[in-house]
C-alpha cells in the first residue's frame, strides 16, 4: 500500500513515498522541486515511481499550485487528499478562532510533533518552531491543545525588506555574531535574534501557563541555521510534516488495502 505525502509551501514542494499510509513506514523515496518547476514532475522524477495507492498532502502556494500539482498525478490512478485543519484530529485540539484558517502546514507538524514527542514517553507541552519562507511558533499543551502561535517573516524576508526600505544595505549575507562590526553581520544577526527573541518569548508563555518545562522542536528548511542561536535546546527535526501526514493517513485511510 505505497503512500504519497506532498507538502507543497510557499517556495517548494516536498514529497515522500512510503510503503504504508501509518507512522514508521519505510520511506522508498523523496524530492523536493520549487514551485516555477512543479510542471516538469511527471515526466521527471515521479516518472519511475512505484504508483501510489494513497496520497495526501497538505498546501498553503494556494488552489493554482494544488491544481499543478493534480495535473501532475494523472499519471497515476490515485485520488487526491488534502488537508483542511479542523477543529480536532489525531489527538490534536485546534484553538484557532477560526480552525480551517489555519495553515495547513502548521497543523499537520504539529500533530507530527504531538505524537513525537508521545513516542518519547510521557505528554509535555511543546514549542514548535518552523523556519522556512516564514517563521511560525506554535505552543501545545500537555493534554495536546494546540493554544496559539506566532507567524514572523523568515530570515530571506527581513533582509529583502530591509534592502527595499532602506538606502545602501545591499551586501552580501553575513555570520550571527555577538558583537557584529559590519552590515552584513549586523543584518544576519539582526534577522536571527529577532527570530529567537519571539521564540524565547512564547516559550516563557507556555512554560508559564502550563507550570512545566516544554519540549522545544525545530522543523523546516532552515531549521539548521537558527538552531545554534537559540536560547534553549532544541531537537532539530527535520521531516515532521511528513509524520504529520501519515499520522492523519492512519486514521483517515485505516488498515484497508
Amino acid at each position: 500500500m505505497t503512500f504519497l505525502a506532498i507538502d507543497v509551501g510557499n517556495t517548494r514542494l516536498k514529497w515522500a513515498l512510503y510503503d504504508a499510509h501509518r507512522p514508521g513506514a519505510a520511506l522508498l523515496a523523496q524530492g523536493t522541486e520549487f514551485l516555477e518547476h512543479i510542471d516538469r514532475l511527471a515526466e521527471g522524477s515521479w516518472a519511475n515511481l512505484p504508483a501510489p495507492k494513497r496520497m495526501l498532502g497538505c498546501v498553503v502556494a494556494g488552489d493554482i499550485a494544488r491544481r499543478r500539482v493534480v495535473e501532475q498525478m494523472e499519471l497515476w490512478d490515485v485520488t487526491p487528499h488534502w488537508v483542511v485543519p479542523s477543529a480536532q484530529e489525531a489527538g490534536l485540539t485546534n484553538g484557532y478562532d477560526y480552525p480551517s484558517r489555519l495553515g495547513a502546514d502548521r497543523w499537520v507538524a504539529m500533530i507530527g510533533a504531538r505524537h513525537h514527542v508521545l513516542a518519547q514517553g510521557a505528554s509535555r507541552p511543546i514549542v514548535l518552531v518552523m523556519v522556512g519562507t516564514a517563521v511560525t511558533v506554535e505552543c501545545i499543551d500537555a493534554a495536546g491543545n494546540f493554544l496559539g502561535g506566532l507567524i514572523l517573516p523568515g530570515h530571506g524576508i527581513m533582509l529583502r525588506a530591509l534592502e527595499a526600505g532602506t538606502a545602501g544595505l545591499h551586501v552580501p549575507t553575513g555570520e550571527v555574531r555577538l558583537f557584529p562590526t559590519n552590515t552584513s553581520d549586523a543584518l544576519t544577526s539582526g534577522s536571527t535574534y529577532a527570530i529567537a527573541g519571539a521564540v524565547e518569548r512564547m516559550y516563557q508563555h507556555l512554560l508559564q501557563h502550563c507550570g512545566a518545562e516544554p519540549a522545544c522542536l525545530m522543523t523546516g528548511g532552515a531549521g539548521w541555521k537558527m538552531a545554534p542561536s537559540m536560547t534553549r535546546p532544541f531537537e532539530l527535526v527535520e521531516n515532521l510534516i511528513f509524520d504529520g501526514l501519515l499520522q492523519i493517513a492512519l486514521r483517515r485511510f485505516g488498515d484497508a488495502d
